[in-house]
């Protein structure tokens, strides 16, 4: 897929990455705390608290850890580092018993010095804490056995007095008792004197150097929510642009001038761009209401193409009216019908700017409005509703083609509104081939609006009574499946295709496919001076029959049978041959077919 496509799918699923993207942003921000307090995630700091030499024995690691998790640690480490938040350094630091005789500190930091600053304002907070707390413990304990060492040391006083004044015969029987308390007070004073020099020393120390190594950050443990919601913005995105691709692969719809031959096996000979809202709500033709924007000139070429590789009627010049709007017998104006597979293929607005466009080339237009189900061409025109070839095909009122034609805002183009439908469609239509045969006389071309082919058949039966069939379809909303359905039902009537006008097309649609078939009749005539291409072979019309001797001029066109009508020849779209008495004119279009070839 080429860059321009890309873009191109990007603009189609502008929703569908806007919404990713939200829906990554609303993730970001519920999962990610609050603020810039918790720094965690990009450093990771060790350090080892152990007893110091000698108080082995009297340190147990397990007051040591308990001490360690408590909230006096983190409020002396904040205070020393000089931060409030006590419970954000807390999140930071674990503390866990690698042995019998040491515990570990693991803190976590945006920075390694960061990281390092805490590890050693928490090691510090311990071993001061737990030393003091340690000191304070052991000089109650001093305080408690000095009383009793004071209690003991009367005893052997006593003792000792006694002994002193019995005879020989007694000293043995005291000696025992004496010898005990003195044993006593001794191990008493020896215990004051241990507890006395542990007191004058830490309990603990701090175990080598502090371990510093680096850690990957993650989405969530980014120091800042702007840098996370920063990530999370640009994760959405990317999910959108991948689910935007599958999604295009996926969508078989017609949007490119490619695949809109190939499904229609009809060339593409006008492409519309896709217009604005504000374009889309003009009250009247776009060429008219903006004549230099893209989309009218769009239909001008539309014209241009038509005229050049039209039938003689249409692609000669315009004839006269007379006073009463009527031609003059130079031959009956030619009927297009403007036709689509489905509804919302742009089929009115070509219908409208088309006949604008016609009409600026001198030829008066008639444009008829037969979607008796949903009539829409007066809108475009702002003509107001009223009666029309409801009416007219039904034969309640104002049966007078010529009471019912009404003049348009645009200049050269009139008007037979859809009118009011009270019976039912398709029995209307069956009654127009007399409308249309009195329609020729009173414009140089005449347009048919009607309904879509998949829809209804009110197209399929008015195709029989038109001289060409415009198909008109909306880039992004007729399927393969549905485009070769409306090939297949034009293909039986044997009436000449103009070819597609895509709509609503954005940006570049590729090439024109070099397929036989595609061509347009014009540039063949134009190169060969002989006939246009012939159609495929499970395509072939049945000969034409011998032609009619040509009616009074004053009585019109002669009425041709329906059964007539449906098996007569189906030339290919422009297949007259150029003048022999006048050179080939490379038009501008021309140029373009020849390039493509």
């Amino acid at each position: 897929m080429e860059p321009a496509n890309h873009v191109t799918v990007l603009r189609r699923y502008w929703r569908l990455l806007a919404g990713c993207t939200a829906a990554a942003l609303l993730i970001g921000f519920l999962l990610t705390p609050a603020g810039d307090a918790v720094d965690v995630g990009k450093w990771q700091c060790k350090v080892a608290i152990t007893p110091v030499a000698g108080a082995g024995e009297s340190v147990r690691a397990d007051q040591v850890l308990s001490y360690a998790q408590g909230s006096d640690v983190s409020t002396a480490a904040a205070k020393k580092l000089g931060m409030t938040d006590v419970a954000a350094l807390t999140a930071r630091r674990t503390v866990a018993a690698a042995s019998t005789q040491m515990l570990v500190f693991t803190v976590t930091g945006p920075t390694q010095q960061s990281c390092t600053d805490l590890a050693a304002a928490l090691s510090e907070s311990t071993i001061n804490g737990y030393s003091q707390a340690s000191k304070k413990s052991a000089d109650d304990s001093i305080k408690r056995l000095q009383t009793q060492a004071d209690s003991q040391q009367e005893q052997v006083n006593t003792l000792q007095h006694a002994f002193n004044k019995a005879g020989a015969p007694d000293q043995p029987k005291l000696q025992p008792q004496l010898t005990a308390a003195i044993n006593a007070l001794t191990k008493t004073l020896t215990d004051i004197s241990t507890l006395q020099n542990y007191s004058q020393t830490d309990a603990i120390q701090q175990w080598g150097s502090i371990d510093a190594e680096e850690a990957g950050g993650s989405l969530l443990s980014s120091p800042s929510r702007g840098m996370r919601l920063s990530l999370a913005v640009v994760l959405g995105l990317a999910l959108g642009v991948v689910a935007a691709v599958m999604l295009s692969r996926m969508d078989t719809r017609l949007r490119t001038r490619n695949t809109t031959e190939e499904a229609f096996n009809l060339p593409v000979i006008g492409e519309i761009p896709q217009l604005g809202r504000r374009l889309r709500r003009l009250r009247e033709p776009l060429v008219v209401a903006r004549p230099s924007d893209p989309g009218a000139e769009a239909f001008r070429s539309l014209r241009s193409t038509l005229l050049l590789t039209g039938p003689e009627s249409l692609s000669g010049r315009p004839g006269r009216a007379d006073h009463g709007g009527h031609r003059a017998a130079d031959g009956p104006a030619p009927v297009i019908l403007v036709m689509s597979g489905r509804s919302g293929d742009g089929r009115t607005t070509t219908v409208a700017n088309l006949a604008a466009a016609l009409a600026e080339t001198g030829r008066a237009v008639l444009v008829l409005d037969c979607d008796f189900r949903h009539p829409q061409a007066h809108l475009h025109f702002g003509v107001g509703d009223g009666p029309g070839m409801a009416e007219l095909l039904s034969g309640e009122r104002l049966p007078r083609l010529d009471d019912l034609i009404r003049d348009t805002g645009v200049e050269g183009v009139r008007l037979i509104t859809g009118g009011n439908t009270t019976a039912y469609p398709a029995a209307l239509v069956l009654r127009a081939g007399e409308v249309l045969r009195r329609a020729r006389d009173h414009a140089d071309v005449v347009l048919i609006d009607t309904s879509p082919l998949l829809h209804a058949n009110d197209a399929y039966d008015l195709v029989q009574h038109s001289d060409a069939v415009l198909v008109t379809a909306l880039a992004g909303n007729v399927t393969p499946e549905q485009a070769d359905r409306v090939s297949e039902l034009l293909a039986r009537t044997g009436v000449p295709v103009a070819g597609v006008a895509l709509l609503g097309t954005v940006g570049p649609s590729g090439r024109r496919l070099k397929r036989d078939g595609l061509r347009t009749g014009a540039l063949l005539a134009g190169r060969t001076g002989g006939s246009g291409p012939r159609p495929p072979a499970d395509r072939q019309p049945r000969p034409a029959p011998a032609a009619p001797p040509p009616p009074p001029a004053a009585a019109g066109p002669a009425p041709v049978p329906v059964a007539e009508e449906h098996h007569r020849s189906a030339p290919s779209w422009a297949r007259r041959p150029a003048p022999s008495a006048e050179p080939v004119v490379e038009t501008t279009l021309q140029l373009r077919e020849i390039e493509d070839l």
